[in-house]
């Protein structure tokens, strides 16, 4: 994809590949049971994007967040920009094989900008809202959470590329014209 060797025709299918990888860093984190977020000192309290439990060993109190808006809210926008992210997803895949990849790249990198909003939204207001809900103690945020994060960023840097690429691709295969900065009069 860049200048240092790579053959483009090999690479272009890096991008899509981080989509996937983003795909599914989304789904663990919106599937996770264990947990978003869990108290540090006895593991006796645990919450994730759909519900919070508090006990120990086999005797949970489970009660669902989705009474709260802002538990609606994170819900929704995760799981919105998951579905955007397959669409981004699909159409990159579509978009590799067609003659007119070009004209699917900037539409794709804008489609990644939406989710990247999405997401960072929901990932903010999650730990707003649940430390305002819990008073008591400090709260360590969990893998489930990161990989929430993890797809984020790798949306981020997708959308980059994607919004970036058609305008070097002609630099990357070799096609572009010389330019010089020096001629003779």
């Amino acid at each position: 994809m860049f200048r240092c060797g790579i053959a483009y025709t090999r690479c272009r299918w890096i991008v899509p590949l981080l989509l996937l990888f983003a795909i599914i860093f989304d789904i663990i984190a919106i599937a996770a049971t264990s947990g978003w977020v869990e108290d540090e000192d006895a593991k006796s309290h645990y919450a994730n994007m759909w519900k919070q439990c508090r006990g120990r060993n086999d005797n949970w109190d489970c009660k669902s967040l989705m009474e709260f808006p802002w538990a609606q809210a994170v819900a929704a926008l995760m799981i919105i920009g998951l579905i955007i992210l397959i669409i981004a997803f699909i159409i990159s895949c579509v978009g590799l094989w067609c003659a007119f990849k070009n004209a699917l790249l900037p539409p794709i990198g804008a489609l990644l900008i939406i989710v990247v909003v999405l997401q960072v939204i929901a990932l903010v207001i999650y730990p707003c809202k649940f430390n305002e809900l819990i008073f008591e103690g400090h709260y360590y945020y969990t893998w489930a959470y990161g990989f929430g994060w993890g797809a984020t960023v790798l949306c981020i840097g997708c959308s980059v590329l994607f919004c970036c690429l058609p305008r070097y691709e002609d630099e990357v295969t070799g096609m572009a014209k010389t330019k010089y900065i020096y001629s003779s009069a």
